[in-house]
């Protein structure tokens, strides 16, 4: 496969981003996945995408280290509480403490430079702006701004070499539309990984946004939840146990 149907995929470990890299590698893109270790407290969704990443067969995966704890700012970087039992349909009226200051601004730029040196001039993220949690960098106006800085901000694209690509698949998708999608697609969600704040072992706890949003959406979408909830999942504000 040539250099220019290489293409960059953020991968996280959730079904967002695994979801977006079973799409990358149908659409016949040669995958090279690019994670971050970012001092975070749900560190499990490290694991995750690499179960992800071999389970899809990416080219190859790279994480990055890069310690956001050094200056916090958020309950995943910091010794902050994380919201538990938030209301669904009031998650996306304002930003919540879980939001990283400048996460994805910070995640497309590694990406971007990652891109440079490949050669290749697609990068995929699974960012949404239905149902999401209010964070601004998962906004269509932050994605098109990022696309027109791309090709500012790099060799490749001052000399025209480059028309550098911000596929986001999923930004007007439901996450029980997501789910449906990822499954047709091959993803085996019980490899990955959404809880803000799960055990030591791992398990989801079942009442911060993500568990809310996941539960939600595999009971909207009809497909099983096969994620290990720390609690049998009693009903957690709007989201009813599957029977």
């Amino acid at each position: 496969m040539n250099r220019m149907n290489r293409a960059v995929v953020l991968a996280s470990g959730g079904i967002d981003s695994s979801t977006v890299l079973a799409l990358a590698v149908r659409q016949g893109f040669e995958v090279c996945a690019l994670s971050f270790d970012y001092g975070q407290r749900h560190r499990h969704e490290l694991e995750a995408a690499r179960r992800v990443v071999a389970a899809l067969g990416a080219a190859c995966h790279v994480i990055v280290r890069i310690d956001l704890r050094a200056f916090g700012g958020s309950a995943l970087t910091a010794d902050i509480a994380v919201p538990r039992g938030r209301d669904p349909a009031r998650l996306a009226e304002e930003i919540p403490v879980t939001y990283v200051p400048a996460r994805n601004t910070i995640f497309l730029s590694v990406a971007l430079g990652w891109c440079e040196v490949l050669g290749a001039q697609d990068i995929f993220i699974g960012a949404n702006a239905i149902d999401y949690s209010g964070y601004p960098d998962c906004r269509p106006q932050f994605l098109e701004q990022f696309e027109r800085l791309a090709q500012l901000a790099t060799k490749a694209g001052v000399e025209g070499r480059a028309r550098y690509r911000i596929h986001a698949p999923l930004l007007h998708m439901t996450k029980a539309q997501i789910i449906r999608v990822g499954f047709e697609a091959g993803v085996d969600f019980s490899l990955t990984h959404s809880c803000y704040d799960p055990t030591e072992e791992g398990l989801a706890c079942g009442a911060c946004d993500a568990c809310i949003l996941r539960r939600r959406g595999f009971l909207e979408a009809g497909i099983p939840d096969p994620t290990r909830y720390l609690n049998p999942p009693g009903e957690v504000r709007g989201v009813p146990a599957r029977d």
